[in-house]
This record gives structure tokens, sequence and C-alpha cells, in this order.
């Protein structure tokens, strides 16, 4: 190689390596959070079914599941609009109903919408209400990960900006490394600023097909809301882009004919039989109570990599079937294969247990690069730069801080009455105001002692989940083990795991910090230079 296209590498390579540090501090510490949380949320059923420990429900199937949730809509709310219901499944042990009552076109417009429950949750077997903690579960720490707790759309288009930053970070990560294969077993430990560069090394390229794959398809799964136009340019509604690309049948007014809804089991068993086996987790009913009725049997995608496994409709009033979804074309069968992987509904507990591994390789490899950051611009004896102290201090809250908020979260969730009105919002307050309730009182604390006592704030408080489970429940760990509860056993030996982990962190951070050969080859200059000139 000649020394101009030498040069001209050297080139590329520090141009790459800008935009590969400016874009990861930029968005870091967002990223940092939405992989925690994304990474938690491949147990988003189980983390609901732990927070409410007094559901014991048999799993059931989906025809007796969708009978009794029908049955109970037509006893307290016939005359609805549409009935959203979600179907129990092997994760998944309750019914869940989202109404929408219909609107009363002789009604006074300036009247307050009807009151309804926002959810219904039912007993798949009896088709009662169960009477369990009202929680968010699981499904807070999934819609942090892609809303930011941010209202609609603002949060969506943050998170979506954010991924693009680890898309650019990625792509220029793998040009800045000429050694990658090399970086994978190189880990030198107690090197100061060598040792975050090889920890961030190890961590990304050990993991760099999923680290890829999962910024990739979370772009993906929201790319009708970040380039909405070629659906505006060619369909005058949104829904008629969904009734073509998806077999979703069009809202029709009804007719004002009363007509009795048929028995919805002999549906889901005929959608069953067609495909092969395959169950439906979602039911929508509309016009429950008119002869335009209809009833439309969304897949499961649990047992495949599309996540959209299509739906078959039936009318409401005859049980004859209406259509389906048919064959999606090349570019949605690519975006529910898409949306497939990042969700990874269809995987085993084994392949969920590797998701779950490698979103942690995420996180680390996340907050090793904001801490590299800090190593390579640390100069000893020099008044740190605004800047630089800025980044510190975010570091913190954001590494430090957001586990123990989460950690309270799920504490809140014991020690909040479970019978108290507006429980769940509390809940996830206790997560906000921990976290940044720790974050804040962080800077008070000189930057060598806020890292481990905030770290073990963090393992103190997942240490505590499993005490308090066993103060709180009859399902504690003693118990769990003599009947057998191995979802909630499961859970005690996570956070003992997660707590060793963060006390182990803070125990690193409590010691000395190591001087690097660049500090120790400076400080002799400088002693040698007094000696000269004594």
């Amino acid at each position: 190689m000649s020394g101009g296209q030498a040069s001209q590498n050297r080139g590329v390579r520090q141009s790459m390596a800008w935009i590969h540090t400016w874009l990861g501090l930029l968005a870091g510490w967002i990223l940092f959070a939405m992989f925690l949380t994304g990474t938690a949320s491949y147990f988003r059923p189980e983390i609901t079914r732990w927070m409410q420990p007094e559901l014991r429900i048999a799993p059931i199937g989906p025809i007796q599941a969708a009978e009794t949730a029908v049955a109970h809509m037509q006893a307290i709310a016939p005359h609805d609009e549409q009935w959203y219901i979600y179907l129990p499944g092997e994760r998944t042990l309750e019914t869940r109903i989202f109404a929408r009552a219909r609107k009363d076109p002789d009604a006074d417009p300036k009247a307050p919408p009807l009151k309804r429950a926002a959810e219904i949750r039912l007993d798949p077997a009896t088709g009662t209400p169960v009477t369990a903690r009202n929680t968010r579960g699981g499904e807070q720490f999934y819609r942090f990960h892609f809303q930011l707790q941010l209202p609609h759309p603002w949060g969506r288009w943050l998170a979506g900006l954010c991924a693009m930053f680890m898309l650019s970070a990625i792509l220029s990560g793998i040009i800045t490394h000429k050694r990658m294969f090399a970086d994978f077993f190189t880990l030198r430990w107690n090197k100061g600023q060598r040792s975050w560069l090889d920890a961030h090394n190890v961590s990304a390229v050990l993991a760099l097909p999923y680290h890829a794959m999962i910024t990739y398809t979370g772009l993906i799964t929201l790319m009708t809301m970040y380039m909405p136009w070629p659906i505006v340019a060619n369909y005058q509604k949104p829904n008629d882009f969904a009734v073509e690309a998806y077999g979703v049948e069009a809202e029709d007014a009804p007719s004002g004919r009363a007509a009795q809804l048929s028995p919805v089991g002999p549906m889901v068993q005929a959608a069953m039989r067609e495909w092969k086996g395959g169950r439906p987790d979602r039911m929508v009913i509309r016009n429950p109570d008119d002869a335009t009725s209809t009833v439309t049997l969304l897949r499961s995608g649990s047992d495949q990599l599309n996540a959209r496994g299509g739906s078959i409709s039936y009318a409401g009033a005859t049980g004859a079937r209406l259509s389906a979804s048919g064959e999606a074309g090349a570019a949605i069968r690519t975006a529910g294969v898409m949306l497939g992987l990042h969700l990874g509904s269809f995987a085993g507990p084994v392949l969920r247990w590797t998701y779950f591994l490698l979103g942690l390789i995420g996180a680390a490899m996340v907050g090793t690069g904001l801490l590299l950051w800090i190593a390579k611009r640390r100069k000893p004896g020099a008044k740190p730069l605004l800047g630089f102290r800025l980044v510190e201090r975010l570091n913190i809250g954001a590494i430090a801080c957001l586990p123990a908020g989460m950690a309270a979260y799920l504490l809140a969730n014991r020690l909040i009455p479970a019978d108290m009105p507006g429980r769940a919002a509390y809940e996830v307050a206790a997560m906000f105001w921990v976290w940044f309730g720790l974050a804040t009182l962080s800077l008070l604390r000189p930057v060598a002692r806020a890292w481990p006592e905030t770290l073990a704030v963090a393992a103190g408080t997942f240490a505590a989940l499993p005490a308090v489970n066993m103060l709180t429940t009859d399902r504690g760990l003693l118990r769990s083990v003599e009947t057998g509860d191995t979802m909630f056993l499961a859970f005690d030996c996570a956070f003992f795991a997660i707590a060793a982990l963060l006390g182990l962190g803070a125990w690193r951070a409590s010691r000395p910090r190591p001087v690097s050969s660049r500090a120790r080859a400076l400080r002799s200059s400088s002693v040698a230079q007094e000696t000269i000139h004594v």
C-alpha cells in the first residue's frame, strides 16, 4: 500500500472515530436507558405476573377464553362499537379487553364521553374480573423503551433519532477498528483508560450482530411513523392502507338492524384449523349487536418468526367466513420478520435468555463507551472543564441510578397497598423519583464517592426485593421452593444475581483509581523538571 493510500485510510478512520465518539456520546445516556428497559421487556409478561402475585390462573385454551370474554362483554356493554380482546397464551394467563363505546348520534356533542375502565382483565376460565392489584407491570419498561415517558409522538421520535445515532455509531465503529478479531480476545484489568477501551471493544464485538440487528429492526418497526409520506401520497385514509396491507376489514358503520352475535368458539376453532395449529392472540369484534358485526381473529406470532401472523374475518351475525389477509407482499413480510426479530416473541426460553444476555451486553457496550470518553479526557492535576464535569455526572445518573429506579418500581409494587386507588401511577412515579432523586443527591458527593454509593443503593434495592416479597406475599423464596413455583423462584434468583453484580461494581468503584502509564509519565517528567530546576 502506498503512503498516500495509507494516509487516506488513516484520515477515513479518524473521521469515523470522530463520528463514533460524538454520536455515541450525544445519545449515549438515552440509549443506555433504552437498552436496559428494552432488555427487561423480553420478560414483559413474566414481570406483569410477578407484579400481580394474587393471580393463580390455570392456563386455558383460546376457544374457551374467547367465549367467556364475549359473554362478559355482552353482559356489561352489549351496545359498544368495538371490543379489542387479548386472549391468553403460554406466557400470559389472563384475558385483557379494551372496549370502545358507540357514539350516540342524538346525544349532546358537548356531553362528556362515557366513562369506561381503560382495561378489563378477566379470568379466562370463568369470565369474571380478576381481583388483582392494579399495575402496569412489564408494560412500563416496554413502553418506556421506545416512548421515553414522553407524550406521543415526541418520545418515539426521540427514540428513533437516538437509534439512528446508534446505527451510525455501530457502522463508524466497525470502520474505526482495525483489529476487530484481536479486540475480541483482549481484556486487560486495572489499566485505567486501556481497561475501559478493552471492555468497550469486547462488549461491542461479542454481540455485534445482535447490536446491528436490534438497532436496525427497532427503526424499521416505526418506519411508517418516521416516513409516512408514501402512505399519505397513495391512500386517502390510513385505514385504507391497513385494509390492503394487512387484510383488516374496513370499519363499516352499523346498519341499525339488531342482530345477535353468533358463538365465537366455532370461529376460533375454524381459524386454528386454517392456520394448521396456529392460535389467535387477539380478537376484534365490531358492532357486536348489529347485523353488520364482524369478528376478526389475528394470529399469534409466538410460533413463527413473522410477528404479523395474518388475520381471518367472520360475519358476526352468521359466523360465515368473510375474508383473510392472504399472502402478504415481500415488503409486508419483511416488516413482519423485522418486528418479530426485534420483539423476540417467537423465542423459546433458551433463546429468550440469550436475547436478555445480549441486551445486557449492549447496555454494557454503551455504558463503557460513556466511561471511556471520560477516561480519555481526564487530565491529572488539571481543573476539569464544565463539559467534562457534566458528562461525569450524567454518567452516574444514567448508569448507576437507573437500575435503582427500576428496582424501586418493583419494590413499590409490594409496598403500596394493593387496593389503593391509582396505585399503578404511584409505582411509575416511584421509579422516576428514585432515579432522578438519587441522581440529584449524587451531585452533592465527590465523583469518586458518588459512584460506589449510588451503585450500592441500587444493589441494596435489588437485594431487598426477595425479602420484601417474602414479607408481603405468600410466594416468597422458601414457599416457592416448597411449592415448585419456578417463576417466582427465578425472579428471586435474578434479583440476587443483579444485586451481586451491582455490589461488585460498587466495590470496584470504591477502590483507588489506577494511575495510567500516561499519567505516570507526566508525573515523572514533572518531577524531573523540578529536580533540574533545583
